[in-house]
């Protein structure tokens, strides 16, 4: 029962990040992809596929570190966006805070994802 218990966690973890990023990059104007486990394709970490323009990551949770899932989550939102260079590099140090709370793995953060009085670039 302890795997199931294990997998049951990442999965509430996983849907929490997504749920995380999803927010992050709506308040950067950028397109926020659906996230699924595990990919379709047997032997990848990660795939990006488009179906009616909507974009898909799927993301390989089973055995990875919490890190590589994380980073690869970021990575299908950079993907997804068609990001390069500077813009990617922002929207990944913004992507990456949305999720390095640690306090709050399994919550909803009640403060607001932007400062008052701080204009998003």
């Amino acid at each position: 029962m302890g795997s199931i218990d294990a997998m049951e966690a990442t999965s509430l973890k996983f849907a929490n990040a997504a749920r995380s990023l999803g927010q992050a990059a709506r308040l950067r104007d950028l397109v926020v992809p659906g996230f699924r486990s595990p990919p379709g394709i047997e032997g990848v970490s990660r795939t990006l596929r488009r179906r009616r323009g909507v974009p898909s990551v799927a993301v390989q949770l089973k055995g990875r570190p919490w890190s590589a899932v994380i980073s690869d989550m970021i990575e299908g939102v950079v993907a997804a966006n068609g990001l390069s260079g500077a813009k990617a590099d922002r929207a990944r140090a913004a992507l990456w805070l949305a999720v390095d709370d640690p306090g709050s793995s399994t919550q909803q953060r009640s403060s607001p994802a932007r400062p008052a009085g701080r204009v998003a670039s």
